[in-house]
């Protein structure tokens, strides 16, 4: 645990190494980097994929270390990409994943997304997972895939 005398710092740590935790050895994404790159580069293949609101909302939801993660580099400019095939979705993710990471990047979406689902609050991000072409919502659990398409 962190010890910096701040105590929403401290919380956001402890957060952060919840989901890393999770992803390493839930998830099986191998050591912490690796959960770390995974979330990294699922985080902002996703965020990329939304409009700036959308992205807005959802890196609200975030803990506020994963949020700075998830904003990282975020530039407005051609927003959203337009990639509708999964295929593209793990293209994108798997640029920013190191050589030799243990899974596939479809892989560490789908760890990401079920962190992420356990994670938030699920209203929220089921309208996420809702505003996602139909192909992108199956790297969702399948109950944030059920909670999507109830919305609409």
């Amino acid at each position: 645990m962190s010890d910096t005398q701040v105590s929403a710092l401290d919380h956001t740590v402890q957060l952060t190494n919840v989901w890393l935790k999770c992803l390493a050895e839930d998830h099986k994404l191998g050591d912490r980097p690796h959960a770390y790159g995974a979330l990294r580069a699922v985080l902002h293949a996703l965020r990329d994929r939304l409009t700036p609101e959308q992205a807005m909302h959802l890196g609200a939801q975030l803990p506020m270390l994963v949020r700075g993660l998830y904003f990282e580099g975020y530039r407005l400019a051609d927003k959203p990409d337009v990639q509708r095939r999964v295929e593209q979705f793990e293209e994108r993710i798997a640029r920013e994943l190191l050589p030799g990471f243990p899974l596939s990047p479809g892989a560490a979406a789908r760890a990401v997304f079920a962190v992420m689902w356990r994670e938030l609050d699920f209203n929220e991000t089921a309208k996420v997972v809702s505003d996602l072409p139909m192909p992108l919502r199956e790297l969702w659990p399948e109950e944030a895939q059920k909670q999507a398409k109830a919305r609409e």
